[in-house]
């Protein structure tokens, strides 16, 4: 059979050649590993390397000048962040996972007063929504306009937050677990 002219060559042609080739590149990403798709929502879908809170929490009780405590890992969840950030003239430690859910929590532990901390949690757009009792402590609860809430409670010589938009019952889960902990050897 002859080839076609050039002049009736058309998009068409183009389309049927690359189908062949899309569907070869579909199969070589599904075949290496490098192709997932996460449709449970759990923290097991979750292909981030986990992050060390233990060793984050403990380098911070060395390095900043207040009690940090390092509550246990709820079964499920995936350790997945962590970072020091200034805050009212000190620094806040913050921790984070996500939860069994497949929502993120985090875990912030300051010396900054608790306004300086409803600011930099809340950006500014903070309310209070009332407070609740756990672990044996009063947690004053805010939440902002874009669904995001945190609790704060203080301890004297720390204040503790817990942040996230999922359910609350992953917030009483860390809350619970934080204050069930004695502070970590500091460095002085």
């Amino acid at each position: 059979m002859a080839a076609k002219p050039r002049i009736l060559h058309s998009s068409k042609d183009m389309i049927w050649s690359l189908i062949p080739l899309l569907i070869i590149c579909a199969i070589v990403a599904i075949a290496s590993g490098n192709c997932s798709v996460g449709l449970s929502g759990q923290a097991s879908d979750d292909k981030t390397p986990g992050f060390d809170v233990s060793a984050a929490l403990k380098a911070d009780a060395r390095d900043l000048p207040f009690p940090i405590r390092e509550p246990a890992t709820p079964q499920g969840w995936k350790p997945n962040s962590g970072s020091t950030q200034a805050v009212g003239g000190t620094r806040v430690s913050n921790v984070g996972w996500i939860s069994d859910v497949g929502a993120y929590v985090q875990l912030s532990q300051t010396d900054a007063s608790e306004e300086d901390l409803v600011v930099h949690l809340g950006g500014g757009e903070a309310l209070g929504t009332g407070t609740r009792q756990i672990g044996g402590k009063e947690w004053v609860t805010y939440s902002t306009p874009d669904d995001k809430k945190f609790w704060i409670t203080d301890l004297g010589d720390v204040r503790i937050a817990v942040l996230s938009r999922g359910p609350d019952e992953d917030m009483t889960e860390i809350a619970t677990a934080v204050l069930a902990q004695q502070p970590l050897p500091n460095g002085a």
